[in-house]
């Protein structure tokens, strides 16, 4: 019975085990026809990173030319201040005197009194050389005219002798004509001789005085020519000795040390800050700070990573996290920097990388009057790089 038993059971555990088996060939092709009924999965595809439209920085404001420090002479004290904060000042226009001020501008004017008193020395000479010029020529004149009348008189003279002379030979010639015939007597004829010699005679000394005259005139002239010349030549010489042109130069150094003590503006601007005051010594910090901020900038320190999406005409918007202005003002791309800094704008944020490298980029700002007196405030920048 015992083994009838155990017969039974193992026949029935294979039977169960066949059934098992069965169940999983069952199960099995189910799945089978399941998944070739599913549609195949697609390939997978690249991720795409999404495109950059804006590039956002942090700036400050800068008048346009950024902030002009005005210096002078380090130790010297200023004698009087002529501005104060805010004034709007043009290229030029005096903001201080120094304290030699009034020690240079003494100097200044006794060079001007000395070019003064030199240049009327050489009036002075000038008058009197030209007054012996023209009384050279007077004398020129005066020696040409008489010299000329007696000359043409002495012509005239020696011409009425010639026709007395020639006279007096036709006379001696026919006389001695009627004496060869026994017309007249000797006595008659040698008067008429002597006559004629006499003629030749008054002609002979009129011509040697006519040659005496010419001879006087031509030397007088010849002496006030030459006078003339020298007083011609002198009038330089004399000219030169007064030495106007040092005076001249003496006063233009004079005005150049003047202007050395006369701080002027270098350019057009408004006076954001004054660091010397009337009566201090000028230090290594300057006199005042100077800024054109009719015009503002933004300069945004941007990464050095992002720098390559910014392009110069590119529109900006720049915002005030403190509420300095309250609406967002409009600009555009000026200027892309060509160095690398170290940040110096630093973020609130406690996280935030404090030792950045960053690319200054200058953002002219569309209207400036809400900004005009914020000189250095913070601002944040949103530079679109999309469009």
């Amino acid at each position: 019975m015992a083994i009838d038993k155990k017969m039974g059971l193992r026949q029935n555990g294979w039977v169960i085990a066949l059934a098992a088996l069965i169940g999983l060939g069952i199960t099995g092709y189910g799945l089978l026809r399941l998944l070739s009924q599913q549609p195949a999965p697609e390939p997978a595809t690249e991720a795409v990173a999404p495109q950059r439209v804006e590039v956002v920085a942090l700036g400050r404001l800068e008048p346009q030319g950024e902030v002009v420090r005005v210096g002078g002479p380090t130790g010297e004290r200023i004698q009087q201040l002529l501005v104060k904060r805010g004034d709007q000042v043009q290229t030029g226009d005096p903001l201080a005197y120094l304290e030699s001020y009034g020690e240079r501008k003494a100097e200044r004017d006794y060079a001007a009194s000395q070019l003064a008193e030199a240049q009327r020395r050489l009036q002075a000479t000038t008058r009197y050389g030209e007054a012996q010029i023209a009384e050279a020529q007077t004398r020129i004149a005066q020696a040409q005219q008489p010299g000329s009348a007696e000359l043409a008189a002495q012509q005239a003279k020696i011409r009425e002798l010639e026709a007395d002379l020639e006279l007096a030979n036709q006379d001696l010639q026919r006389l001695e004509s009627l004496y060869q015939q026994g017309a007249i007597a000797r006595q008659e004829l040698d008067r008429q001789i002597s006559r004629t010699r006499q003629a030749q005679e008054q002609l002979n000394n009129a011509e040697s005085t006519l040659t005496q005259i010419e001879t006087e005139w031509r030397t007088e002239i010849q002496n006030a020519q030459a006078q003339l010349q020298s007083e011609q030549s002198n009038l330089p010489l004399s000219q030169v000795q007064v030495q106007v042109d040092s005076a001249q130069q003496n006063l233009q150094l004079a005005q150049a040390r003047l202007d050395r003590t006369i701080i002027r503006a270098p350019s057009d601007g408004r006076i954001l800050n004054i660091l010397t005051r009337s009566g201090e010594a000028i230090g290594e910090t300057g006199i005042l700070d100077l800024g054109d901020t009719r015009q503002m900038y933004a300069v945004a320190e941007v990464y050095e990573t992002d720098i390559n999406l910014v392009k110069v005409g590119q529109p900006v918007t720049v915002t005030s996290r403190n509420g300095a202005f309250d609406q967002p003002i409009a600009g555009e791309v000026a200027e892309v920097g060509w160095q690398i800094f170290k940040n110096d704008v630093l973020d609130d944020d406690p996280a935030a990388n404090a030792d950045a490298r960053v690319v200054e980029v200058k953002v002219r700002l569309a209207d400036s009057r809400a900004v005009e007196a914020l000189t250095n405030l913070q601002v944040d920048v949103r530079i679109d790089v999309g469009s």
